[in-house]
Parts: C-alpha cells; structure tokens; sequence
C-alpha cells in the first residue's frame, strides 16, 4: 500500500500535521532537561536544588491538569494545543534572563512551574484530539505513530540539547527549545479539526469537573493503572531523573552518558513499541505490567555504576518496558471512555501519572542523606515491583478493558 493511498493512516491530513507539529515540539522539549540540569548544576546547584526545579514543573502540571481536561474537552483541542506551545515557548524564551549567574533560583523554579501549566493543557488537548482526526480503527495505529515519533524524538532532543549545551551554553539552548514550540504550532494552525456537529451541551465548570473524575473512578482498571504509576514514578523516576546527571558528573567527569542513556532509553522504547504493534498478545494488561517492571534496571545501574558505557546499554534494555504503554494505552482509553470526556481523562492521567513526582523529587536529596544513594535506588527498584504485582486483582486490568458481567456506575 502506497503511504499516502486512500484510507491509509498517512492519508488523513490533520493527522500528518499534528504528528510533525508534535514531532517538532518534542525535539525541542527533549533538549529542555538537558539544558535545565546542567545550568543548574553549573551554577552550584545540589542535587536537591534540582529536585525541587524538576519538581515545580511537574507539580504545576498535576495542579493544572483537572481544569486544561475541562478546557479541552469545551475548546477547539487544536487552540488549546496552540495556545498551550505559544505559552510553553514565551515562558523558555525569559528563562535565557532568570538562569543567569546573578539571578536567584528560586525565579528558574517559577519559570520552570510556568512551562508545567503550559504542559497540562497541552497533554490534555494532545491525548484527546487524535479521535477527530481520523476514523476509530485507524487509532491505534495513529496513537503507536505517535509514540513512535516522539521516542525516535527524544533521541535525537537530548543529542541536539547536549551538543547546544557543549557549544552556546545551558542557558543558550533554552532558545532552541522556544524555537521548537514556536515551529510546531504552523503545523497545528493548518489543521481542520473534526469538532462533532451532536455537540453536548455544557454543563457548569465544575460539574463537568467532577465528571470526569467520576469516569475514571467508574472504570477501575483505569484509576488503578493511573494510581500505580502515579506511586512507582514518585519513587523510581524522581530518583533516576535526579541522580542520572549528578552520577554522571561525579563519576565520569561528564555530560556525556546523561544524554546517551535518554536517547538509549528511547531507542529501547521504539523497538518494543514496534513489537508489541506486531504480536498479539491474550492480555494486553499483564503484559504490560509485567513489562514495565523492567524498568528497575536503569535505578539498578545507577547503584552500581561501573562505567557510562554500562549506564547507557542499561538505558537501553531499561526502554523496553514502556513499549507495551506506548501500543496499548491510548487506543485503550480512546476505545473505553466517551469521546466527550477524554479531554478530562487524559488530564487525570497526566494528573496521577505525575502527581507524586514532585515530592519524590523534593525527597530525593534528603533521602540519599538519610538511607544512602545505592541503598536509595536499590530500594526503589524492590518497591516498584511490589507494587506492580498489588493491581493485578482489579477489574478490567487483565485485558484494559472492563469484563462484560462488571456492574459500575453510570458512565455515559
């Protein structure tokens, strides 16, 4: 079949220029963290001034995110989406200025928590606009191009954050990161999106609010999944975010393995999305949680970090467990959940999947402190299998879908 034959995925003009818009602004995203982590660290920064500005961006994005899935849900999701890049990209532009020498940091945090708002309406438009733009059994091939795209991205990101940081500087490379948000949203202007002519009525704010809290607590496979992730990233990624370029610099002298081991992470994701698009699987559910406990090799290689080239390929097998969210996920939610409120529910993803994260990462200083750094990721690892095995038993999680003899509320 030709790519852009009639009826291919490729075919659907709002669906190509959402992808190269998000294409383009994940390139710029993925050189942020780069550039983030090593101007702070190069103006003396600790590992817990890290964790405290990693964390007020997360936390802004958890805070945000139940009113941008409402937003979403009212709103054209392309000028949500436009509105939430032009935000995100003003916001990186002042940080060239707040993240100078001079400046105190609690002003890069505020900037950092201001680029989170502009990330909840953002994920919250992006998770829920795919279903107007081309037909349901083209989604799950749409939601696995997608993540595809966006994990090839953050490979080449950090390589482009890295080498930037290498030739104009930490703060520099904000710009290219503003450069990026701008670029993606000509694509997003073009698009025509699908806004339904049976439109629902609104209901007052918080009414609709609550609605989409109460789908996810209604469908229980869905508030599980969110919950245990929310947990796990709290500990395990708060702790390999942080300490993933503090061991780098102290160990080996260099930046260098911070970005390989993001951009082996992503390579490792790509290859497992691709084959779990290509095998079928009785349970998609386990599976994928039994996947995703693989991810303890990356904390496990920082505990024991016998050179940047072990760190890198440990990134790499330690991508492979998200391949299975990156296939599964998405098409799962669009399938089971009104279109009317996924706006709302991919809010309350972005929302849980993340919420704790800001304290963890606030933590993560105190608790190497208190227990140790190896004994820390050690730790961590132990914990984040334990508690993949605690959801197994809840409805629906088996096959992310909820069994046909299951009696809940009111959903639709």
């Amino acid at each position: 079949m030709k790519l852009f034959e009639a009826g291919s995925l490729w075919s659907y003009k709002g669906y190509r220029l959402f992808w190269f818009s998000n294409a383009i602004f994940v390139l710029g995203a993925s050189a942020f963290p780069i550039a983030l982590a090593v101007t702070v660290l190069d103006a003396g920064g600790t590992a817990t001034s890290l964790g405290l500005i990693l964390g007020a961006r997360v936390l802004s994005g958890v805070v945000f995110a139940p009113f941008a899935g409402v937003w979403a849900d009212r709103l054209p999701r392309r000028n949500v989406m436009i509105g939430a890049d032009l935000f995100r990209a003003a916001v990186v532009i002042s940080m060239v200025f707040v993240s100078a020498p001079s400046m105190p940091h609690y002003l890069l945090g505020l900037a950092v928590f201001l680029v989170g708002v502009g990330d909840a309406f953002g994920a919250a438009a992006a998770g829920a606009i795919i279903p107007s733009l081309v037909p349901d059994e083209k989604l799950p091939a749409a939601n696995v191009a997608r993540n595809i795209m966006t994990k090839g991205a953050t490979i080449v990101g950090p390589g482009i954050g890295g080498a930037s940081v290498f030739l104009i500087g930490g703060r520099l490379t904000f710009l290219i990161t503003a450069i990026s948000f701008i670029l993606g949203t000509y694509f997003l202007f073009k698009i025509q999106e699908d806004i339904n002519s049976n439109k629902r009525a609104q209901e007052p704010f918080f009414v609709e609010l609550r609605e989409g809290l109460r789908t996810v607590r209604d469908i229980p496979w869905i508030g599980a999944f969110i919950l245990m992730v929310s947990v796990q990233l709290m500990v395990v990624l708060a702790a390999e975010t942080v300490l993933l370029p503090v061991i780098s610099r102290r160990e080996f002298d260099s930046n260098t393995p911070f970005a390989l081991a993001a951009s082996a992470f992503a390579i490792g994701g790509i290859i497992s999305a691709l084959l779990c698009v290509k095998i079928k699987v009785k349970h998609e559910g386990y599976v994928s949680i039994f996947v995703w406990m693989f991810i303890i090799i990356a904390p496990l290689a920082l505990a024991f970090p016998v050179s940047g080239t072990f760190i890198v390929i440990a990134y790499l097998f330690a991508g492979f467990s998200v391949g299975p969210w990156e296939a599964w996920w998405s098409s799962a939610v669009q399938r089971e959940v009104p279109a009317h409120l996924q706006g709302r529910v991919f809010s309350i993803d972005h929302m849980g999947s993340a919420g704790l994260m800001p304290i963890g990462m606030a933590l993560i200083g105190p608790a190497v402190a208190l227990f140790g750094e190896k004994e820390l990721l050690i730790g961590a690892s132990i914990f984040h299998v334990l508690i993949s095995f605690a959801i197994l038993r809840v409805p629906g999680v088996k096959d992310m879908k909820m069994p046909a003899n299951y009696s809940h509320g009111e959903q639709r």
